[in-house]
């Protein structure tokens, strides 16, 4: 017979011994008792964890004899054992430098495909047509020294092809792949993403970017991750919450507002140091630090004295054009597109190793392809 009993809690399971000490005079020596000492019977509490991929392994932990007491989670484990859903932004991976290139696309998606996504889901999103009408609106200059993928001179392979046909080759490709592409009319990819990425979040997974773009890391938290393209490495490399606070020692929900502050110049926006060239990075992270956001500042500001006079003058003299910083720069969550449950599915990567061979040799690529479908070769 077992002199142990089990106990299910929660995702622990609990092994307590029974243990029957007969009564004694506490002034009896017992010989053994040293011995029984060191060889009491301890307590074994095995832990599940989850990974991303949704499966479970045991972690075993010893303590002394008697109930125990589960191991909280913590919140960061609670985030990790969710699954991971991924989004493609295809549009920066369509270009070598400043130059568009499908070889570009080809070599970045082959690698995402191997070494990062494997066979999680993945949402690619490419820019509608006019995507940029509605914030042109507010500022002509936005994104206007731009070159467009779709002009670009095709190869030789694809001299037969117009070049409007650019991003559908791309989707084609991705779609052979087993991934849904979208492509809103009148939308930048980033504003499909940032709608997507709320609806995901909403059904309990968790949310990986792959871009390049930095225009995401307004969404960084812990649920949302940014991998981005390291052509210096010729790899993927992740971008969490942690390298953010690392790199500009404050919280991403200040990003956005600094950047309006500060301007893009990739994008054509500029900045109020233009206006006021004594107000830099570092006095527009002093300010928002202590008041948290752009429309907080701008509000104090126009009550009271905030912070030097060449910033009280800058942020009450230039507020209009901070705000319209702050709608150019901003992410829209209220695109017209809603998250269907297929594009949740394990993604079937069967495919990948055929698929971006057959790219590669109609692009006139002689080099080896780097990716190799271990699963693909396995099923002849």
């Amino acid at each position: 017979m077992s002199n142990c009993c089990c106990d299910a809690v929660g995702g622990h399971v609990l092994v307590t011994p029974r243990l029957h000490p007969t009564p004694r005079p506490s002034s009896v020596y017992l010989p053994w008792e040293k011995l029984r000492s060191k060889t009491r019977p301890k307590t074994t509490v095995a832990v599940a964890t989850g990974n991303s991929r949704g499966s479970f392994t045991w972690a075993l932990k010893q303590t002394g004899g008697g109930l125990v007491v589960p191991r909280k989670e913590s919140n960061e484990e609670k985030v990790r054992s969710k699954k991971r859903v991924f989004f493609l932004d295809v549009n920066p991976l369509c270009y070598n430098g400043s130059t568009p290139s499908l070889h570009s696309f080809g070599h970045w998606v082959s690698l995402f495909f191997e070494q990062v996504s494997l066979s999680d889901p993945v949402i690619a999103v490419i820019d509608g047509e006019r995507c940029n009408e509605y914030r042109r609106q507010l500022l002509p200059s936005y994104k206007a020294h731009r070159r467009k993928f779709s002009n670009q001179v095709p190869s030789q392979r694809f001299a037969s092809i117009s070049a409007g046909r650019s991003h559908q080759i791309v989707g084609d490709v991705l779609r052979k792949c087993n991934v849904p592409v979208l492509k809103v009319e009148g939308c930048e990819a980033d504003d499909v993403v940032a709608t997507l990425v709320r609806q995901v979040l909403q059904r309990g997974y968790r949310v990986v970017i792959a871009s390049p773009d930095k225009d995401f890391k307004q969404l960084i938290s812990e649920e949302v991750q940014i991998v981005m393209p390291m052509p210096e490495f010729g790899r993927w490399s992740f971008y969490t919450l942690k390298h953010y606070i690392a790199q500009y020692n404050c919280d991403p929900c200040s990003d956005l507002s600094l950047r309006c502050i500060m301007g893009d110049e990739v994008d054509g926006v500029p900045g109020i140091q233009h206006m006021a060239p004594g107000f830099g990075r570092k006095t527009a992270l002093k300010l928002l630090k202590k008041h948290g956001s752009l429309e907080n500042l701008l509000n104090a500001a126009a009550v009271r004295t905030v912070g030097r006079q060449y910033a009280q003058d800058a942020l009450t003299k230039y507020a209009d054009f901070l705000r319209r910083n702050y709608e150019i720069l901003s992410l829209r969550r209220d695109i017209e597109v809603q998250l269907e449950e297929e594009w949740l599915f394990d993604r079937d990567r069967r495919n990948d190793s055929v698929v971006l061979s057959n790219f590669f040799k109609r692009l006139g690529d002689t080099r080896k392809l780097t990716y190799q479908n271990a699963s693909h070769s396995s099923d002849g």
